[in-house]
């Protein structure tokens, strides 16, 4: 996946943000205002606008060529936007890890969209990254976000109060992990 494409489904595909993406994530998130809107925090009208949108993508781009961040969307055969997968937060150092991040578009919710494309941002993290760790972060009540986690294997490792500030409130949230098992003389040195 590294410069291409990863085939989710029949109809899904998980590919890099890349330049020209602002109008379909824009659409993506126009569809998905309410449904994300508990999740996420709160949003001003500027962040749904194209221009806005294409600002994102351009700092996706430059993030992923200078290794602090590779984000990715899933798409659907109809090159509409369905979701996010984002690895943030790149430490490399002494801690090789990463935070994931993730959404599914609300239409396409309980078809295990996100569980396949987390495994695969997993294997891109291990192979591509050569990372060590990815943690992920939940509200306490997303147990559908805790349920795709686990059956990626990733464990719980605690609780942070007030770790995130979530639809306008700083939110408890459940942390978990995933070591991802590669041998420290297998990774490469770091961007």
């Amino acid at each position: 996946m590294s410069a291409g494409v990863i085939r989710l489904d029949t109809e899904h595909i998980l590919r890099p943000v890349r330049l020209g993406d602002g109008a379909a994530l824009s659409r993506a998130y126009l569809a998905n205002r309410d449904h994300l809107a508990p999740w996420e925090p709160s949003r001003t009208e500027a962040f749904f606008t194209v221009a806005s949108q294409e600002q994102h993508a351009q700092q996706c781009v430059d993030d992923a060529s200078a290794g602090r961040s590779f984000r990715f969307v899933i798409s659907s055969d109809d090159g509409e936007i369905r979701g996010r997968m984002n690895i943030n937060n790149v430490v490399r150092g002494a801690f090789w890890s990463a935070d994931l991040g993730y959404w599914v578009d609300v239409s396409r919710l309980r078809r295990g969209l996100a569980h396949r494309a987390v495994a695969q941002i997993i294997e891109y993290s291990r192979t591509e990254l050569g990372l060590h760790r990815l943690q992920a972060a939940t509200l306490v009540h997303n147990l559908g976000s805790q349920s795709v986690l686990r059956g990626n294997g990733f464990e719980r490792i605690g609780m942070a109060p007030k770790y995130l500030r979530i639809a306008g409130e700083w939110q408890d949230h459940l942390l978990f992990q995933r070591l991802l098992e590669e041998p420290l003389s297998a990774r490469r040195e770091g961007p």
